[in-house]
């Protein structure tokens, strides 16, 4: 567990400067890069697509920076179709997690057409083909992969880079801890800023990784921007680092400008779709509750007569059905239950009055009043009056 451990953070061992001095003097030896591959156009293209694979598969930032640092380094140097630009994307990260990963984190051949697929790149792998790609990158390597990146120098850089003796706005740091995680997260954004433009590749990577540390500091409003024991560690003072640092801020407000934009663009999608909302709600009780198309009498200066039908159709309906009852009744010799019936149903719809003389032939006079009554607001059908519907009593007053 402890060589482990050693294996995965060796900046925190005993062998940590050791290993920076071994790094620092590899890079020393690192090509040059002209920037004059023909296909640079599909760079920013093809690191997208290295850091979706490389995210895709968990592995750690050093493989990552290498592929995109091999990448960088033969394009430099060959004319590469485009089709053999996506083999070559892979070939790279192969190589670069197969020399900075172990072995069961190497992405499987399979795996990589699948999340090809999802990336839409219209290219299908087969491992004879990878195969020789991954060969042509050796040979034109000299078969040496040691080659350092910024990522490799830091965390070595990270683990010093907030002490005790620090402001933080002024005041002195509460939690060295909380700061240097933050620190952290930014640190890594500036590293991954660095890969995405090729103007950083003229400088070293260890510089690039120690103006990722100041440019943080920057940020965080952490003073002095560089201090002693980091300029000692890193063996670069400020002057050394300005330029490179001015470069990272100026695409750090960039940045911020259009993750502003991009916020504010969302907030007015967002804000004209809860007004279209509002107006639907607004909308919706106005076709629920429409005015009725029955209009009060005072909007509509009608004439008395065409309100009074209603009423004579109710009334009329009675009448048919009194001279109805009586004529069943005559033919079967029973009209006091018909008088009964006219009595009763005078007893449920108003107040006692005066019994009418009935002669035979027998009528039934009923006077109308000159008002309408809102008893009777739509006009019924006889057909749907039967013997005893419930009315309001002064419709039917003698």
């Amino acid at each position: 567990m402890g060589r482990k451990r050693m294996e995965e953070q060796w900046w925190k061992g005993e062998l940590a400067a050791d290993i920076h001095q071994t790094l620092r003097t590899k890079e020393l030896k690192l090509p040059m890069y002209k920037a004059h591959s023909p296909q640079i156009g599909m760079r920013r293209y093809l690191i997208d697509l290295l850091t979706v694979l490389s995210n895709r598969f968990n592995l750690c930032p050093t493989a990552r920076h290498l592929a995109i640092y091999l990448l960088d380094l033969f394009m430099d140097r060959y004319d590469i179709t485009v089709k053999q630009l996506h083999v070559t994307s892979f070939a790279c990260l192969l190589l670069a997690s197969k020399f900075e990963e172990k072995e069961d984190k190497v992405p499987k051949l399979e795996h990589l057409n699948n999340v090809a697929y999802m990336c839409n790149v219209n290219v299908v792998l087969n491992k004879k083909d990878l195969l020789r790609m991954e060969m042509l990158l050796l040979e034109n390597f000299n078969w040496n992969l040691c080659l350092p990146t910024a990522a490799h120098y830091i965390d070595y850089y990270l683990h010093a880079s907030v002490g005790e003796n620090d402001l933080h706005n002024g005041w002195p740091v509460t939690s060295l801890t909380k700061t240097k995680a933050f620190l952290e997260k930014y640190a890594y954004y500036f590293l991954d800023f660095s890969v995405q433009d090729h103007a950083f590749l003229r400088f070293r990577p260890s510089l690039i990784a120690a103006a990722c540390v100041c440019a943080s500091r920057i940020c965080m409003q952490i003073s002095p921007a560089w201090t002693t024991q980091l300029e000692l560690l890193t063996c670069y003072s400020w002057e050394h680092l300005v330029q490179c640092i001015e470069m990272m801020l100026i695409c750090y407000e960039n940045d911020i400008k259009e993750a502003s934009n991009i916020k504010k663009h969302v907030t007015i999608q967002h804000q004209e779709r809860e007004a279209v909302e509002n107006l639907s709600h607004q909308a919706t009780p106005q076709v629920l509750f429409q005015q009725s198309s029955y209009h009060p009498l005072a909007l509509h200066p009608t004439p008395l007569s065409q309100f009074q039908s209603p009423v004579q159709d109710l009334c009329s309906a009675y009448r048919d059905s009194l001279e109805a009852r009586r004529a069943s009744s005559l033919l079967a010799g029973c009209a006091d239950s018909s008088f009964r019936s006219c009595a009763a149903l005078q007893a449920r719809l108003g107040p006692p009055a005066q019994p009418l003389p009935l002669q035979t032939p027998i009528a039934v006079q009923v006077a109308l009043g000159t008002e309408p009554r809102h008893c009777v607001s739509m006009a019924y059908s006889s057909t749907y009056l039967s013997d005893l519907h419930p009315c309001a009593a002064r419709c039917f007053d003698g």
